[in-house]
């Protein structure tokens, strides 16, 4: 199937007026919001910086005539789950992209073990949160979608790096029973597993699809990401692919249904992925 999820996703269509983005201040998060905006949704953003939203609301309504809600809270927390909730419910958003994350690197015993408890509430507690809510509410409006964001590391562990790829596993496989489980509601569920990707969100910590900066510009790989034939999953990426297959055999399960889609990956990313996933 060539054509794009993105394009797929019309306004006042199955997924509404409204598209929700967490994780929306840059990075691949932001990717979603300038896509969607582009095709016309109106759109509630969920990140910590409030400055940041503010302003990449101002430049999205001014840019694609439509309405932007900003919404600064931590999905670390409950109330932020809850803020969010609460700030969409009177809308009619059809379509959930959750791509709040952050990741750790380094030697599990030696990490601080209240940023991996937090990594954990980010990563899983706070995408099952939002799952829940706007999958019951998408059930009951008759259609909808959601993306969660898994990762390559997602299907095999990965030392030094062991609880984050073992949060995006949670994803990866929440989001493939998710999918059968909704699909007879008429909603549609897809986990994008990337690999490295430039974005502002290695500036925080080393993860998945989201090594240091190594030129301005969008993370082209989660933009163009398209639908498998068979399977939930998107791997977006050569360098992603290649590295999917090669670490396959090591595994305890295979990537299914797993297509792989060429973006701007550099030496530098490369180089940064293998370095801090798979050594």
């Amino acid at each position: 199937m060539n054509t794009s999820v993105l394009s797929r996703a019309i306004p006042g269509t199955k997924y509404g007026q409204w598209a929700v983005v967490t994780g929306a201040s840059d990075g691949i998060g932001k990717a979603f919001a300038e896509l969607l905006a582009q095709s016309g949704f109106n759109l509630v953003i969920a990140a910590r910086r409030e400055d940041v939203l503010a302003n990449l609301a101002r430049h999205l309504s001014g840019l694609h005539g439509i309405a932007v809600r900003p919404v600064a809270c931590d999905l670390g927390k409950p109330e932020g789950v809850a803020l969010l909730e609460e700030v969409t419910e009177a809308l009619d958003a059809g379509l959930l992209v959750a791509a709040a994350g952050f990741g750790t690197s380094g030697p599990f015993l030696r990490s601080d073990l209240t940023t991996e408890l937090g990594m954990i509430d980010v990563n899983c507690r706070a995408v099952a949160a939002l799952a829940h809510a706007f999958g019951n509410r998408f059930a009951r409006r008759g259609g909808g979608g959601i993306v969660l964001l898994s990762s390559l590391v997602a299907f095999q562990g990965v030392p030094c790096a062991a609880n984050y790829a073992a949060t995006k596993a949670y994803v990866q496989t929440f989001a493939e029973g998710l999918r059968r489980e909704l699909a007879d509601a008429g909603v549609d569920v897809l986990a994008v597993a990337p690999g490295p990707v430039r974005s502002g969100f290695g500036q925080r910590k080393y993860a998945d699809g989201h090594g240091p900066d190594t030129r301005r510009g969008r993370p082209r790989g989660a933009a163009s990401a398209r639908e498998p034939r068979d399977g939930a999953t998107r791997v977006p990426g050569a360098v992603s692919g290649a590295l999917t297959q090669a670490v396959a055999a090591l595994g305890p399960r295979p990537c299914h249904g797993a297509r792989h889609e060429r973006h701007d990956e550099t030496p530098a990313s490369r180089g940064w992925f293998m370095r801090n996933a798979l050594q």
